[in-house]
This record gives structure tokens, sequence and C-alpha cells, in this order.
């Protein structure tokens, strides 16, 4: 699936500004995960995973990562992205735990772009060009700031990893710094 098919079928089912800005920012993080990681043959793919990984989001909240699945597969979509963008909804509403790099990643820094983004809105600059790691760490320990982003769900990832939370941020904030669609 190419990228520009992938933001069409996307555009089908979200057209909310917030939705879509995620989904943009997801897949920007996603490819230069991909980069990063030694992966770089690949970057197409996960950058179109990370585009698609909410799909059924904005339409089906009640059955997100579920009925993604059923869309997909409908369209002929390859399994690998089926399952890819499903695993991040492992735990929550799928069974499907993230077993490739790539899965990993995708289930780790999905809550974490959302968590940091909230962040970058709390400074001066309004922006992650300065945003440094401690000031998400003391975000991170705050519930009640972006609530609606999984702690709990970012630990799990960086364990999955195997990297620390400080190591997992930074690269996070890194990959959002290179994206377009980062303000």
């Amino acid at each position: 699936m190419t990228y520009d098919e992938a933001l069409a079928l996307l555009k089908e089912y979200n057209q909310g500004e917030f939705h879509l800005k995620h989904a943009y920012i997801v897949a920007d993080v996603m490819g230069w995960f991909a980069q990063q990681l030694g992966y770089g043959q690949e970057k197409d793919f996960w950058t179109v995973v990370g585009l698609l990984h909410d799909l059924d989001f904005e339409q089906y909240p009640e059955q997100h990562c579920v009925k993604s699945q059923e869309i997909l597969r409908q369209r002929g979509v390859d399994e690998a992205i089926v399952r890819a963008t499903a695993s991040h909804g492992y735990g929550i509403t799928v069974d499907i735990k993230p077993e490739h790099e790539m899965e990993k990643v995708l289930f780790a820094t999905d809550e974490l772009t959302g968590l940091i983004g909230a962040a970058a809105l709390m400074r001066p600059s309004k922006s992650v060009s300065d945003l440094e790691v401690k000031s998400v760490k003391k975000k991170f320990k705050d519930k009640k700031f972006a609530a609606g982003c999984s702690r709990e769900v970012i630990l799990q990832g960086a364990e999955m990893l195997g990297w620390d939370l400080d190591h997992l941020i930074d690269q996070t904030i890194q990959a959002m710094r290179a994206s377009s669609h980062v303000d």
C-alpha cells in the first residue's frame, strides 16, 4: 500500500483535524524510527502503519483496533499492515502482542507523541524544538496532565523495546522535531 493510498483510506474514516494531525505525526515518527533503527528499506511500510494506526478510532472508538482489521481486510490490505496497526491496541482492545520492533515502536510512541505534543504546548515557544526530556518526565508524573495519554502503555512500550523511559522520550522528541506536521 502506498502512502497516497493509505492517506485516501485514512480520510474516508477520519475528518477531524485532531485525528488527522495525530496520524500524520505518528506516520512521520514511525518513518524516523525506521531510519534510525536500521530499517531504512522499510521506511515506507513503517510510515503507512503509523498513518493508519488509528483508522477506526474516530468512527468506532469502542471497537478501536478491531474494526480497523475488518476495514483493512475488506480492502485487501497486506496482512502485515493489518497486524501491525492492530498491535498497538494490545492489552486494551486486542490480544495481538507487538512482536516486530516496528510494532513495539508504534505501541510505545503512539501515546507518547500525544504527551510530548501537550507538553510542548505548555512551553513559551509552544514547540518541541526546545523541549527537554526532563520537562516531559515532569509532565509524565502528573497524572492529570494529558490524562488521556496512558503512562502505563508508554512504560510497557519502553520495556518491550528494552529502553529506559528517558531514551524513549528523547528519541520520540527527536522524531517529532523532524516531522513537518509538528508545529
